[in-house]
């Protein structure tokens, strides 16, 4: 940065929002992999698991869809992770060596308000189940717990660090008591759970780009966690842990209490199950871990906006996000998901330029003289949403982030050693002159 910003001026803005995570404040194996846990503990992907559920059986092809859909998401964040435990940067910084400072602006907005949108849903998720079954009213329980999660993450890493060593725990016993009473309930036990016949259908190749797509755009703000870790080593394999087990058991929950009840809802689930006290725990915890992640990202891009401080940001989003969560999630959704795929490029033009322009070296904050907008990351942006948005509903190709993700690190990569080379051969001929 110019040598009017200070490091004190790049940690005022909280949580070190713009600046690398200081030694002292790093954490280690346990604490990053409960963090990245509570992460992909996600109410969401245990509904897309209850769809799954519904049109394949579990044994094999179930199993080959969830554990190949998370490997993907899996060998993705660990790439992001890689660079964020190795720089202690958060996405939005990582932005400034790719898009450029004010370039870094653009991504950073459509990255907080799509994470302030699925704030206000979670609140509504988590509500709406809760009014139903048992009768709490409604708009008080969004406003209480909407305020609660933002209280949580304007406290900053280390609430969020505390809350993920209570739920992933919790939420772990809470989902195997779900399970081992769906095979216990079973006419022939765990038989009846793995070779049901489903009572849909659908691809491999799909159900695989469902998998995907219903958690890669929280893979793309991994850095803003994994930041945090001691070392390389810690940060890639508690993202991958997170991915690659964590998001797989959710959907594994999912899909047995869907075999089970033929419902994919898993808060129906559980309350058909006889267990809506322990259903409704595990809902609160679930939403309330993965909610505090997407306030706690989307306040980082902010600062990245404004330069204001964090907590203050994070009240003001956590506010507009708790008073429009109702209308947010009965007509948003559609908007969000649409965003979303504009989502994992961005992280795709950060492996692009940390692993093949940088070479994984990039200078500290404080030495940074990053430029202030390049155009090449923009138009490989561009280029992926269109491969994205072209992608085929079935077929081999059918899984759309990937296509995008593959697109921008290739365009990125290519048009930047193209303008690389332009440059050099320029030099001779400006120095001639």
């Amino acid at each position: 940065m110019n040598s009017q910003t200070s490091k004190d001026e790049l940690e005022s803005h909280g949580d070190y929002a713009l600046t690398a995570v200081p030694l002292n404040a790093r954490r280690g194996f346990i604490s990053m992999t409960a963090v990245m846990l509570g992460f992909t503990f996600f109410a969401s992907s245990m509904w897309t698991g209850g769809t799954l559920g519904q049109n394949f059986s579990l044994w094999p092809d179930l199993l080959l869809v969830i554990l190949g859909g998370n490997l993907l998401l899996g060998i993705y964040g660990s790439l992001l992770a890689f660079a964020a435990s190795k720089t202690n940067l958060s996405t939005h910084v990582l932005l400034w060596h790719s898009f450029g400072v004010k370039g870094s602006k653009l991504p950073s907005f459509m990255l907080a308000i799509t994470q302030i949108g699925w704030f206000g849903v979670g609140i509504a998720m988590l509500s709406a189940p809760i009014t139903k079954y048992v009768g709490i009213p409604y708009v008080p329980l969004l406003l209480v717990g909407g305020l609660a999660m933002t209280y949580t993450v304007a406290v900053g890493f280390k609430a969020i660090e505390l809350l993920s060593m209570i739920a992933v725990p919790a939420i772990l016993i809470l989902g195997f008591t779900s399970v081992f009473k769906a095979i216990f309930d079973a006419p022939e036990g765990i038989d009846t759970i793995l070779f049901s016949e489903p009572s849909g259908s659908m691809t491999i190749a799909v159900g695989m780009s469902l998998a995907v797509g219903s958690f890669i755009s929280g893979a793309t703000l991994t850095p803003d966690f994994v930041r945090f870790s001691k070392n390389k080593r810690i940060g890639v394999f508690s993202t991958a842990i997170g991915f690659v087990f964590g998001n797989s058991l959710m959907f594994i929950f999912g899909a047995v209490g869907a075999i089970a009840t033929g419902v994919s809802d898993i808060a129906e689930v559980l309350a058909l199950q006889g267990l809506l006290g322990a259903g409704i725990i595990l809902l609160v915890l679930n939403i309330w871990t993965t909610n505090d992640n997407a306030l706690y990202a989307s306040g980082l891009g902010l600062v990245n906006i404004t330069g204001l401080k964090r907590s203050h940001l994070v009240w003001a989003a956590g506010i507009f996000g708790t008073v429009a969560s109702d209308f947010l999630y009965n007509n948003f959704i559609g908007w969000l998901s649409f965003l979303s795929v504009s989502l994992p490029p961005i992280g795709g033009i950060i492996i692009a330029d940390f692993f093949f322009r940088a070479r994984t070296n990039y200078p500290s904050v404080e030495s940074f003289k990053p430029q202030m907008f390049n155009g090449v990351a923009i138009v490989a942006w561009l280029i992926a949403i269109g491969v994205s948005v072209a992608s085929p509903d079935t077929g081999v190709f059918s899984v759309a982030p990937l296509n995008a993700i593959v697109a921008t690190i290739v365009s990125y990569a290519v048009l930047t050693a193209a303008l690389e080379k332009v440059a050099k051969r320029a030099i001779p001929k400006s120095a001639e002159a």
